[in-house]
């Protein structure tokens, strides 16, 4: 999957540069200012824009946003008007500019799949938009913690469950659903948020003792 960087600070860029290299499934399309953000769109066709930005850019987040790929969105301060104005317009994804690296990785790939992704810090935005995710469903076990014990399990994150209690791997288990490994990836962390659990073998057991899972 392929990200762009854009941010007005060369630290910045880096830095995100590095969160990117981290994961094997993400690769750096390219790292720009936001004054040539629309040119290195064009030039690299990115699937994801990471953008870092301050206040003041209500303007130029909507023609953004027109330019074809997802966006996710690190900002200083989501109650900005551009914040709001860039979500309903088709931001995919709102974090602070501290999010951690789990949690950027998380939301581009996300992003990706159509998804929109929020962060704790942004959830009174959830209203703003009916397909807006928590990101508490893929981040680490404080979070987990934070997660209502009673969140249901989907339909597919059933299916998904019970294909790791088969044993299966990302990749076959992408391929029996029709659906991507990023996907997949996705509804894993959710059954582990929702369950309160950490690994695999947790979430069959708990899968198994719940009845989800018939052995």
């Amino acid at each position: 999957m392929r990200v762009l960087v854009a941010a007005d600070s060369a630290v910045t860029r880096a830095g995100l540069e590095s969160v990117i290299t981290q994961s094997s499934s993400l690769s750096v399309a390219g790292s720009v200012s936001t004054g040539d953000l629309i040119e290195q769109i064009r030039e690299t066709q990115p699937d994801v824009v990471l953008l870092a930005c301050r206040r003041g850019l209500e303007e130029s987040l909507e023609s953004w946003l027109d330019s074809g790929p997802a966006f996710v969105l690190l900002t200083d301060d989501v109650e900005q008007p551009s914040t709001r104005v860039g979500f309903r317009s088709g931001l995919r994804g709102i974090l602070p500019l501290q999010a951690s690296a789990r949690e950027i990785a998380v939301a581009i790939e996300a992003a990706a799949e159509g998804l929109v992704v929020l962060h704790l810090d942004a959830m009174h935005l959830d209203a703003l938009h009916p397909d807006a995710v928590n990101l508490r469903q893929a981040t680490g076990p404080a979070a987990r913690r934070a997660e209502a014990p009673d969140a249901p399990i989907t339909p597919r994150e059933i299916e998904v469950l019970r294909l790791l209690a088969e044993g299966l791997a990302n990749k076959n288990i992408a391929w029996k659903l029709k659906i991507s490994e990023h996907t997949v990836k996705f509804h894993i962390a959710s059954i582990f948020t929702k369950l309160n659990v950490s690994s695999r073998a947790e979430a069959v057991a708990i899968g198994i003792r719940q009845g989800v899972i018939l052995l």
